[in-house]
This record gives C-alpha cells, structure tokens and sequence, in this order.
C-alpha cells in the first residue's frame, strides 16, 4: 500500500477538504530546491514548503548542527533552566534585528509569536496603569495566524468565519488616513496597532509601499501607541531585506517571527521587544509577570539550526541571491502582465489574476495547482492569486524552468 493509501486512512490535513481533495504527495526524500516522490517523481517546490525553507532541503551544514546538537542536548524545560543555543540565539538576533529590539521570547510558531506579542501589548498597558487600552488597530486584508488572538487580528475570512462568536473585535484601516482617523477617535484606548510590513501573504500576496510603513511608524510615535510588525513570512530575507522594516528604516515595538527562522527544519518562534516593555513586567508584585509559555519553548534543536542558518547569512551571500532572484522575477513575470496585477518584492512573485470570482475560494486556484504539478511544479495559488515564492539557493535555470512552467500554464 502507497504512502498516500495509508495516510488517507488516518490523516486529516490542514486546509483541505478531504473529501474532495487529490491525494496527497508522498514525499520520500529532498534536496536543493528539489521534493522527489514515492513513484520517483522530481517536483521543483515552488513555495518554499509553505514558506519556511530558505537555504535549500537537506542542507548540510544546517543537517550538522542538527545531528551536533542532538547529541549535546535536545530539551529542556525553559521556565527556570536555559542553555547555550537558547542564549546565543537571541545575542545574534538582537544583532540583527532592526536596533532597539532587545529582549526574545521564544514560543513554537507564526501564529503564537503574534498570539504572544498581542497579550504583551495588553498586558504591557495593564502593568503601566491603563487597562483600558485594549483595543487593535489592523489592516484590511490581514492574516496573522489560526489561534485565536490571531484570527481576531486577521481579516474576516473562510478562514475565521466559523470561529466568530470566539473573536474579539478590532478596527481594520485600508490606509495611513483611516488609520489616523482611527487612532485620534480612540484616543487612549488603542494597545497597539499590528501590521504585515510590505508584504501582506495569505491575504493576497498585496505589496505596500515602504512609506506606508514608515507612516505607520509615524502615526504610532504621534498617538504614543505600539507598533507590532509581523514579520513571520517577510523576515530572513523574503523581501530582499533581512527583516521588512529595514525598508521603512523603522523599529517596531513588537517584532514576530517564525517560519523561515529555522530554515525550514523545526517550529519555532520568536516575539523579540524593546527594554521599555520588557521592563514593565518586572515588579516585586508576581501578578505583573507574563504568564505565557510553551512545552517547547527554546528547543534547543531548533536554536541550533536557526544559529546555523543566521551563520549562512553571515558567511555567504545570501541577500545577494535574493536580489539576484528578484532581478529575474520581474523579467518573468512581465509576461504575465496581461492576464492581472503582477507584484514582486524579494523573492517572491504573484500574479492576481481577473476573476469574476476573486478570493481564496476562487476555483481557479485548485485546477492551477493540479497544471503547474503535471509539470513538476509545486505551486498552491492563494484563489485567483497565483504566486512563486521558491529556496533562496534555487539557481538561474532552475528559475527560468519554473517562471516558463508558469507562464505557459496561466498563457
């Protein structure tokens, strides 16, 4: 019995009507950009394995640090003990991260390093004196996770619909002027304003302007509110830039990160915050401290893949390749220009298609995956949003194969 027979059989996957979905991919092994199935198929994967992988499947010197670290240490419990990769990791990150970001919280993934940053912001205000500032301010479009803080903050979707009476409300803005118009009838009540920098993903592959960011910055500082970047799908290069901010040349209050952290290896997450906030929490009274956490909190396995792919960034050129692969981005997806609004920022490409029927429902996006997987692409377009977000390490002609697959299934 295949990989795929046997999973159908005990299997429940995310996002996927399993009663009307193909059978899943058996995926028996993966190298380079390169996923190679169970019946010997080679498929390019084309999004990164939803957006996580950076550096390449079966990296070695990421597979190194892994097997290192497994000898040396593989869990602890991080309330009350720590470890070296714990430690080093976040030295390296505060290294890099936009400056004033001082202080890490590590949890498990994207949805609850933004579950984190939301109930620190709250609680921030609470140790300060003001519990009524409560309140989120975020864009149209938004998605920021599954849990529930985080669907709260994301826009009403399929995907949150069935868990509304769950959600608590928050103010959408579709600009800089709605959002100071929401800010200033607010007035103190506004913890924090939570915004996808540059890039909105899951809400359509929408690009915003570094502007945009920056007045957001702006609006903040002037309404003394926080600002929170989710950075789970933009940061570790995806926008050409380490983290999206560096575009804005801003520093949030709050920064999330996730996904491409680990290169794609293992969960983890990261809420990474200023010393301001951090200290707020410090009190001789135990009712200010943040009672948050996670079994696997700071794995020291997922610590040392993520310290072994910031090395890569260091040690080889890494944003260079990004911008080389955005340099032929634009050059393909010009030729898709006719066919809807194309947008490219770093390594990613996406093109929203016309459609009399936009949104992820849209039942283009599955007979699009099923063409660009007959060609050994794969591809798992967002609706009528069809996009191409691949390993950095992916090379000129393997670009140029994909961007042709591309183009002749949307010609």
């Amino acid at each position: 019995m295949s990989i795929a027979d046997r999973d159908r059989a005990v299997l429940w996957h995310p996002y996927t009507q399993m009663r009307t979905a193909p059978a899943p991919l058996p995926i028996v092994r993966a190298e380079g950009v390169w996923l190679y199935t169970e019946d010997g198929r080679k498929i390019l994967d084309g999004i990164s394995s939803w957006w996580v992988n950076i550096h390449g499947h079966s990296h070695p010197k990421l597979n190194a640090a892994l097997a290192a670290q497994a000898g040396e240490l593989e869990h602890v419990v991080f309330a009350g003990c720590t470890h070296r990769p714990a430690v080093e990791l976040a030295e390296r990150l505060i290294e890099v991260l936009p400056k004033g970001l001082a202080r890490v919280f590590y949890s498990d993934n994207g949805s609850t390093a933004v579950e984190v940053a939301l109930k620190m912001a709250v609680q921030y205000w609470c140790n300060l004196g003001q519990p009524n500032r409560r309140t989120f301010i975020t864009l149209h479009n938004a998605y920021h996770g599954d849990t529930v803080g985080a669907m709260s903050a994301s826009e009403d979707s399929v995907f949150t619909r069935a868990f509304s009476t769950l959600l608590f409300p928050v103010e959408r803005v579709s600009g800089l002027e709605d959002m100071e118009q929401r800010l200033r009838d607010a007035g103190d009540s506004v913890a924090a304003v939570l915004i996808e920098p540059m890039l909105q993903g899951a809400g359509g592959m929408i690009v915003w302007p570094a502007e945009f960011v920056a007045g957001v910055r702006r609006l903040c500082d002037t309404y003394q509110t926080l600002l929170i970047a989710d950075e789970v799908l933009t940061g570790f290069g995806r926008t050409g830039k380490m983290f999206a901010c560096e575009h804005a040349a801003i520093t949030p209050d709050i920064i999330c990160l996730s996904k491409a952290l680990t290169a794609g290896y293992l969960p983890l997450g990261v809420t990474a915050t200023t010393e301001a906030i951090y200290e707020a929490f410090l009190s001789e009274e135990r009712s200010k401290t943040f009672f948050h956490g996670h079994s696997y909190t700071a794995n020291p396995l997922a610590c040392a893949v993520a310290l072994a792919s910031l090395d890569l960034f260091r040690d080889e050129p890494v944003l260079a390749s990004v911008a080389r692969l955005e340099r032929q981005l634009r050059d393909g997806f010009e030729r898709l220009r006719g066919l809807g609004d194309v947008r490219v920022i770093g390594g990613i490409a996406a093109v929203e298609l016309v459609s009399d029927k936009p949104g992820y429902l849209d039942q283009i996006g599955p007979r699009l995956a099923a063409a660009f997987l007959e060609r050994g692409l794969l591809l798992r377009p967002l609706g009528n949003v069809a996009y191409f977000m691949p390993p950095y390490c992916i090379t000129e002609s393997e670009t140029a194969w994909a961007l042709d697959q591309i183009v002749h299934v949307l010609g």
